[in-house]
């Protein structure tokens, strides 16, 4: 509710500057943002890069579980039970492993992605805001069910992004 009223009221901002004829109005494809800047790219290799080693370790660990998996499907019949056992127990944990690893490389990633993430929007923040100034934006929005994109300065901002990005180190 308290959202609704937020927008109304902004609306009613909207309109009473626009009949003054001084409201200049903007939009930010976020989404947008987090796919195609120079800094969301250098993010998701950096990521991809810390992961790398884990990532081959769950696979090693996966092709480890289905070649003992195989064994014991085409040798169950050869084997004795205590065998058959011991290889079912080996399975079990390397099941275990393989699912705590998993969940684990999941949840860390999510947090490195959800780090860079918030310092991506904070540079994108910072560009949407120089621009506004410099462009006397009275309203940009990040968020539109539908938008003019005659209004869409999301290429301006990725341009920013880009300049801030040669600046910055690598």
């Amino acid at each position: 509710m308290k959202k609704l009223m937020g927008v109304l009221v902004l609306l009613a901002g909207c309109v009473s500057a626009t009949q003054a004829g001084e409201f200049k109005l903007g939009f930010v494809d976020t989404e947008r943002i987090m796919r195609e800047s120079e800094q969301a790219v250098r993010a998701e290799k950096k990521i991809e890069k810390e992961f790398l080693i884990r990532d081959a370790e769950i696979k090693k660990i996966a092709k480890q579980a289905a070649q003992l998996q195989e064994s014991l499907e085409k040798d169950s019949s050869k084997i004795s039970d205590s065998n058959k056992r011991i290889k079912e127990r080996e399975l079990a944990s390397l099941n275990l492993q393989l699912q705590t690893q998993q969940r684990e490389f999941r949840e860390d990633l999510n947090l490195r992605k959800n780090e860079e993430l918030a310092q991506i929007l904070a540079k994108a923040d910072k560009a949407i805001k120089a621009i506004a100034e410099s462009e006397q934006y009275d309203v940009i929005l990040q968020e539109a069910v539908y938008r003019n994109p005659q209004i869409d300065i999301t290429d301006r901002v990725l341009k920013y992004l880009a300049n801030d990005a040669e600046d910055s180190p690598k």
